[in-house]
């Protein structure tokens, strides 16, 4: 016998805005949630994508121009789904960069710096923010945001991307505590290496084709990991924030859901922004 979770649609009836949903993470996430019932805003700066992923969908899913480090245009993507559904119940603040700076502190461009966070930490905020403003009438709603084990670890990635992930789930912990008296919870989930188009591009410094690019990091994750027998795809991060976001987690709040593989359990760490010399 299957049980409840597989055979029902578990966000039936609820509105999600899904920033950075043109593609990776955002993408995989938009089209688990649709076919679990939702209706989904997707937010992004890829247009073309963006646009031709809500066709795909339609009409469950609907596409805005979104930069999250702008607060007018998250404001504008929370506002947007109230007037077409008349509710938001899930953000996913999803949106993120790095930057390509892989070198020692005592160099490192402080221009990169803000540039990244603005748009992973600062965009979280504007996420919670304006989530918030319509959740709190409504006395319901989930808040999730991707982090990544470079929220957990030091030295996996650059300084700016490591300190914007640390920076997303003390957020994520904020939030959880204040809005939970209002019926509201805040998560983060957390990925390890994991073959996006932003990794392969970080890792390879843009010098490889995509197909090879992907090939290369699974290669690269699966022989650091630490669990054997797996390699982490797009689609297990969305399962990943489908449970955060469904009544199976209804009484999840204040969580970062590491999904690594045990990778940061283990006592050796190597550098998520290394690429093994045999493969540049």
């Amino acid at each position: 016998m299957a049980c409840s979770c597989c055979t029902q649609r578990r966000l039936e009836g609820k509105v999600a805005i899904i920033t950075g949903g043109a593609s990776g993470i955002g993408e995989a996430t938009v089209r688990l949630f649709t076919k679990h019932g939702a209706k989904v805003i997707i937010a992004d700066i890829l247009d073309e994508a963006g646009e031709k992923l809500a066709e795909s969908l339609s009409p469950w899913a609907t596409f805005i121009h979104c930069d999250v480090s702008k607060e007018s245009d998250v404001s504008g993507a929370v506002d947007l789904a109230i007037q077409k559904h008349g509710q938001v119940d899930i953000m996913f603040n999803n949106a993120g960069i790095t930057d390509a700076q892989k070198g020692s502190v005592a160099e490192y461009d402080a221009k990169q710096y803000e540039c990244v966070m603005n748009v992973n930490a600062k965009g979280v905020l504007h996420g919670m923010k304006h989530a918030a403003r319509v959740m709190i009438p409504a006395k319901k709603g989930c808040i999730i945001s991707t982090a990544s084990v470079a929220g957990v670890l030091g030295g996996a990635a650059s300084y700016a991307y490591t300190a914007s992930k640390h920076a997303i789930v003390g957020l994520s912990k904020s939030g959880a505590a204040e809005l939970g008296k209002f019926g509201i919870r805040v998560n983060c989930v957390s990925p390890s290496g994991i073959a996006t188009y932003m990794v392969v591009k970080y890792m390879q410094n843009g010098s490889s084709g995509e197909g090879e690019g992907r090939e290369m990091v699974e290669e690269w994750a699966n022989s650091v990991g630490n669990l054997k027998g797996v390699t982490l795809k797009v689609e297990d991060i969305a399962e990943a924030a489908l449970y955060l976001a469904s009544d199976e987690g209804r009484y999840v709040s204040g969580l970062n859901l590491v999904v690594d593989g045990g990778f940061t359990v283990v006592s050796q760490r190597p550098r998520l922004g290394t690429v093994p010399a045999s493969r540049l």
